[in-house]
């Protein structure tokens, strides 16, 4: 068993076309903007392919498969122990977090989702309410930051992909209360994965987030064929709202911060 990484943007597309929900992350970083900080690596030629993205101050380590794919992806992260940074934050299938326990303190060990939208029909359809979701830009910073502060402290947030377009936000009046936006948007895989997803604690169960969520969704629609997102699997509040919405779930993994032993 031999680490390998893998250079070849065609071979890396290929491969994650075959399941692009799960993949969703590691297409979308195929993009020429996110594409220099990222590094792939596998043990096959036909197996899973885990990627280390650099960006921030923890990099991210993306080790995903299916079901049938968890012993390959756990071989495959434990070959990496060698390139692995000393701290990063971890996605990763099966038991492939197991895998690194010796050798790294884990901590904020949680389960996701990964949900799709496979339904797009109540998106099309539901209703904003009182909301009037409206896009935001780089001028809304400020505001989408103090939103954050108070609703989703903690939040793995890239200023950047607000240059995207693809962040929508609903106001009560000059106030910004509720948010949904990108980790992910590309129009040339024609996949995004929604993340950011916020409301300010006092306009909770209002439909505020509800109407932002499918605003974006149907501002992506021309430009997407796969949009999915991750949800804690006890979240299940979120959980229902994105049902309601047309997404349903595709995949179970873990999520965790790891930091290497003395």
């Amino acid at each position: 068993m031999f680490l390998r990484s893998v250079h070849d943007r065609a071979v890396l597309e290929a491969r994650f076309r075959r399941d692009p929900e799960l993949h969703l992350m590691e297409l979308g970083d195929l993009d020429d903007l996110l594409w220099p900080h990222t590094s792939w690596f596998t043990v096959s030629s036909d197996g899973p392919v885990a990627l280390l993205y650099a960006v921030g101050e923890v990099p991210t380590l993306l080790a995903l498969g299916s079901s049938a794919e968890s012993a390959a992806v756990e071989e495959l992260v434990g070959a990496m122990l060698p390139v692995l940074p000393r701290r990063f934050f971890g996605h990763l299938s099966g038991d492939a977090a197991k895998v690194l326990e010796e050798a790294y303190e884990v901590r904020g060990r949680s389960t996701l989702l990964r949900m799709a939208l496979t339904d797009p029909a109540p998106v099309a359809s539901y209703p904003a309410g009182p909301w009037e979701p409206a896009p935001l830009t780089r001028a809304d910073l400020p505001d989408l930051l103090g939103l954050f502060a108070e609703a989703y402290p903690g939040n793995w947030f890239d200023e950047r992909m607000l240059d995207t377009g693809q962040y929508v936000g609903a106001r009560d009046g000059d106030r910004l209360v509720a948010v949904a936006g990108v980790h992910v948007w590309s129009p040339v895989q024609r996949v995004a994965a929604l993340g950011n997803v916020a409301t300010h604690p006092e306009v909770r169960g209002r439909g505020a987030a509800g109407a932002c969520v499918a605003a974006l969704c149907r501002q992506l629609a021309g430009s997407t064929d796969h949009i999915g997102l991750n949800v804690r699997a006890d979240n299940a509040t979120a959980i229902a709202l994105y049902r309601r919405l047309g997404f349903t779930e595709v995949a179970e993994f873990t999520e965790a911060i790891f930091t290497a032993l003395p």
